[in-house]
């Protein structure tokens, strides 16, 4: 059996070279003296009408694998291979590296409630959504909670860039 790839090909080649053997057979010897355009009507036609029955004809393609899971994993449970993001840890500390909306909600499209500047070190709740953190930043002596975008955000403990 050929493979996935090559199958498209074979079919439109295969129904390409039935229009021609056709064509010489079903039509006038005069038709195929000059190139026309009622040629290549007869040819395009030809190809796409054939193309399209061997493809029907065809089995369906096979479903994609399955991912595989872990083995004693439930079903429901996470593909093999997928990458786990790593949520934050209640409590964790962050760094902003530049200055960073922090929302009422998640998403981008939510209130804006502060920004917070580059540099401002803030606790991780332990709440995520994707990429959106529910975090903890004191500002002006007040803790304030929201949401902020965990691509803005580095362990405090890390070293700055270009450090």
């Amino acid at each position: 059996m050929p493979s996935a790839a090559a199958l498209p090909w074979l079919v439109w080649s295969a129904a390409l070279a039935a229009t021609l053997v056709l064509a010489a057979w079903c039509t006038p010897r005069a038709w195929w003296r000059r190139p026309n355009l009622r040629a290549l009507a007869v040819l395009a036609g030809g190809t796409l009408g054939f193309g399209l029955l061997f493809g029907a004809l065809l089995p369906a393609a096979p479903h994609p694998v399955q991912p595989l899971v872990s083995m004693g994993a439930p079903a429901s449970a996470t593909p093999v291979f997928t990458v786990p993001t790593a949520a934050p840890a209640p409590g964790a500390r962050y760094r902003v590296v530049a200055d960073l909306n922090l929302r009422a909600e998640r998403g981008v499209r939510a209130d804006r409630m502060r920004v917070l500047a580059a540099g401002t070190i803030v606790r991780a709740t332990g709440a995520t959504d994707g990429d959106w953190w529910r975090v903890r930043a004191s500002l002006g002596g007040r803790a304030v909670d929201g949401w902020a975008s965990s691509l803005w955000l580095r362990r405090a403990d890390e070293a700055p860039a270009g450090r």
